[in-house]
């Protein structure tokens, strides 16, 4: 596994150009980004290497029931509001609730280090349209 922790340079621009963007975008918008800049570089590549950036824990794969994937370069706990008329996804800038991981510790057999929340509905630039 050691090889596949390196940080090559696929890698790299892939981190790089997901660092530089909030949109959260598929694995087909990457991919074209990345020929930007390495225009041999195949799809299967980017894939293969989108899914090992997310097992080192540098990227969160955003997963909405859609054929698509969406990934985002902020690794971090946060949570996201998922639009179910136009699709986009937007990081929610508000504090995680440690609250829900001590419920479930207290009042379950688990033991909760994290959660992932994710709202739905229909986002301010879709309101402003109807």
């Amino acid at each position: 596994m050691a090889k596949q922790t390196r940080m090559t340079k696929q890698r790299k621009a892939i981190l790089r150009i997901l660092k530089n963007t909030d949109s959260h975008p598929t694995a087909d918008w990457i991919y074209e980004r990345v020929r930007e800049e390495i225009p041999n570089i195949s799809l299967g590549t980017v894939y293969r290497n989108l899914n090992v950036l997310a097992e080192l824990g540098k990227i969160n794969v955003l997963d909405y029931g859609s054929n698509q994937s969406r990934y985002d370069g902020k690794s971090g706990h946060h949570y996201h509001f998922h639009c179910e008329k136009c699709g986009n996804v937007y990081d929610l800038e508000i504090d995680l609730d440690t609250d829900l991981n001590n419920k479930i510790n207290e009042e379950t057999q688990f033991i909760a280090e994290n959660h992932r929340l994710e709202f739905s509905g229909i986002c301010h630039e879709c309101q402003q349209k109807n």
